[in-house]
């Protein structure tokens, strides 16, 4: 009988869902999109819309562009996806809502390629010189006005996006990955704001002082981004500023440059990526003097050919000693025949991306 009355009651639900009617103990998705007269529909794994069966979202009320649509939490937990019009279904990943939840997504249903603008002669009051940004902005940043996005800073920018500015005329393809990733729904967009190196890249990515390559303008460059270069990507670009949308990464020198800035900065950075990290650094000192665990998420790897793989694994086994958990707020991955160089690392950088950014991850 008690199971017959909840049938019933969930049917009559279903029936004022036909209609989208605002329902108490409901779940409701809204969609951040400026639509227009193509309006938006919904497809899912429940209730009365399915993946091939779309039903129509609530128009906005006024000029803001959410579209929302609401069905009754005894689904579940609901699969979802929005479609522009009559056909044209949001690029990336299925939407996950938990019963009982108010969810707000930002689609994009255009071509997923993102574009890459260059910052010139963008100056450093803290080094005294001043190089190129090449902040690489995600698909859907012109479509979708509505949208804000998480940051990732990386160093060495020439050698990120373009074959032609790369040192070795090989470049990490961060553009193309990124578009890959999103297309198919493993990763949220990201801004990648690529910091280009300078003729004082050793000094500026190390701390103080190894005996044979000196070093130590680390915490000018530390204090460059952080008081510099982010003031202006977040000013200038629809950005997520806190500190659970930003990130930091970099390989080699810039691998253990980021690892030190977040170290430094845990309020600003909650991830950090040291790909092929030079951890031999001044005999090894990073390791030797890694200060107590903060609250970030590291990324660190190495190649299993002239990598530096052996301090890449004692830099890991100290953070364990400090309290750092394994795929909790620590990842290693031992790149089986790696090397130092962009092709190696453009082979295996969706492996950072896809932990920081994990589809669905990123709330605003």
């Amino acid at each position: 009988m008690k199971q017959g009355m909840k049938t019933a009651a969930a049917a009559m639900l279903l029936a004022l869902l036909g209609m989208n009617a605002p329902l108490a103990g409901a779940t409701t998705v809204r969609v951040h999109y400026p639509a227009g007269k193509e309006g938006i529909r919904i497809v899912g794994d429940k209730g009365p819309m399915s993946w091939s069966k779309s039903v129509p979202a609530q128009a906005p009320d006024g000029p803001v562009n959410i579209w929302t649509y609401t069905w009754p939490d005894e689904l579940g937990e609901v699969q979802m996806k929005p479609i522009l019009g009559e056909g044209k279904v949001a690029v990336g990943g299925a939407y996950k809502l938990a019963a009982g939840s108010k969810v707000d997504i930002y689609p994009f249903f255009g071509a997923p390629f993102g574009k890459l603008t260059i910052v010139k002669d963008f100056a450093s009051p803290q080094l005294k010189n001043s190089r190129a940004l090449r902040i690489w902005l995600p698909p859907s940043y012109a479509e979708n006005p509505a949208k804000r996005y998480p940051v990732l800073y990386m160093h060495d920018g020439q050698n990120l996006f373009d074959a032609k500015t790369a040192a070795y005329g090989v470049e990490w393809g961060i553009d193309e990955t990124m578009n890959r990733l999103v297309a198919m729904g493993t990763v949220d967009e990201v801004i990648v704001v690529g910091i280009d190196n300078t003729p004082d890249r050793i000094p500026e990515y190390t701390p103080c002082c190894d005996p044979k390559y000196g070093g130590g303008k680390l915490d000018a460059y530390g204090a460059f981004i952080v008081e510099t270069v982010k003031p202006y990507v977040d000013r200038n670009y629809r950005t997520l500023p806190g500190k659970d949308t930003t990130a930091i990464m970099g390989s080699s020198l810039g691998g253990i440059a980021s690892v030190a800035i977040a170290q430094r900065y845990p309020d600003i950075f909650s991830k950090a990526g040291g790909v092929s990290s030079s951890f031999w650094w001044n005999k090894g000192a990073l390791i030797s003097t890694l200060p107590a665990r903060v609250p970030v998420k590291f990324y660190l790897d190495a190649g299993t050919t002239d990598d530096g793989l052996e301090d890449t694994a004692r830099m890991v086994e100290a953070m364990r000693a400090k309290g750092y958990r394994e795929s909790t707020d620590l990842m290693f991955f031992k790149a089986e025949g790696g090397r130092h160089n962009e092709a190696s690392w453009a082979a295996r950088v969706e492996k950072p991306l896809t932990w920081f950014f994990p589809w669905g991850s990123s709330k605003q």
